[in-house]
């Protein structure tokens, strides 16, 4: 949850004051992991979340770091990441001007213009000790995260040399990073060097189990666990077939049972409303989408077949003959 926020430079750095979330769901394999990332920061490591889509480890990445109780500063990995994002620049120009007018008949102006330079979000952090969370770090290229190397062994972040009066600074002992990475996707994503990784504790992080997805769905969407778990089995299983492009996820889970709490919708294949929604939510990610070859259809009887198994409507009344005696 977040409490304050604090923003410096005209927006340059924001710092974080993070609360644990009220409604966060603690299961037993979360608690292990959050145990067990604890346990590595504390002991001067830096943990990397990684794991397919829709597993939470952002959520967990923010999670870890408001337990740390430090001050929290975000960054999301992107293509166009250099270091200068992640260190600073010079922004602006300071101007000095000074009029000597000692003699009264001699007039003495002299003019000075340097640039300024500003922290950004890299530096703050090993200033004042902060939690980093690099969100998604393998999207930036590797040459970008090559000034962790030295803040992750040495202790030490090297400052550009447009830096002229501070060419280096001792991190705060209590600096950490937690990274998150999908090791899954394939566009926009590089391989992380050898030499960053070498320096950070890797954690993976799947998918969650069933008990674990309908208290988080039930719990996101204000729904009972018991109505939550039909849907959260129909985005299971339609896992399962393989016969998609983007992996469902949880967030269908949470998304059609926000739908049914704000629509009041029933779980029911008699429900038109209801079997729209889901034919939306988890259509798009099939890979049997193609309308053209005659696929759409059975995609479309796939996932009428999930929801009919799974909310089944209520049975029709049959006709009953009796024979006379």
């Amino acid at each position: 949850m977040l409490d304050t926020a604090r923003s410096e430079d005209a927006g340059v750095v924001t710092t974080l004051e993070l609360r644990p979330r009220s409604g966060f769901v603690h299961t037993q394999s979360v608690e292990a992991i959050t145990k067990r990332a604890l346990a590595y920061l504390k002991a001067g490591f830096s943990v990397h979340f990684r794991g397919p889509a829709g597993t939470g480890k952002t959520t967990l990445a923010l999670h870890v770091a408001a337990l740390r109780g430090r001050p929290t500063v975000i960054i999301v990995g992107d293509e166009d990441m250099m270091t200068a994002t992640l260190v600073g620049n010079q922004q602006g120009y300071h101007y000095r001007k000074v009029v000597d007018a000692y003699i009264h008949t001699v007039t003495k102006t002299e003019e000075t213009a340097d640039k300024r330079w500003a922290d950004h979000r890299l530096t703050t952090a090993c200033r004042e000790g902060q939690t980093l969370v690099y969100d998604e770090f393998t999207r930036s290229r590797p040459e970008a995260n090559n000034v962790l190397l030295s803040v992750l062994e040495e202790g030490l972040l090297v400052l550009p040399a447009q830096n002229q009066d501070e060419p280096y600074i001792k991190v705060h002992p209590e600096f950490r990073t937690i990274f998150t990475s999908n090791p899954q996707e394939y566009a926009g994503v590089h391989d992380a060097q050898d030499a960053l990784g070498d320096r950070i504790v890797t954690i993976d992080v799947g998918y969650a189990d069933r008990d674990l997805e309908v208290a988080i769905a039930a719990a996101r969407s204000g729904l009972a666990p018991a109505k939550v778990a039909p849907i959260v089995d129909i985005v299971r299983e339609f896992r399962e077939t393989g016969e998609y492009d983007q992996t469902p996820t949880l967030r269908a889970s949470i998304m059609i049972c926000r739908l049914m709490a704000q629509e009041k919708l029933r779980a029911t294949i008699d429900d038109r409303q209801f079997v729209e929604v889901c034919i939306d939510i988890l259509g798009s990610k099939s890979a049997l989408s193609n309308k053209a070859d005659g696929k759409h259809e059975q995609q479309q009887k796939m996932l009428l077949s999930l929801i009919e198994h799974h909310c089944p409507g209520q049975p029709a009344l049959k006709a009953v003959s009796v024979k006379k005696a």
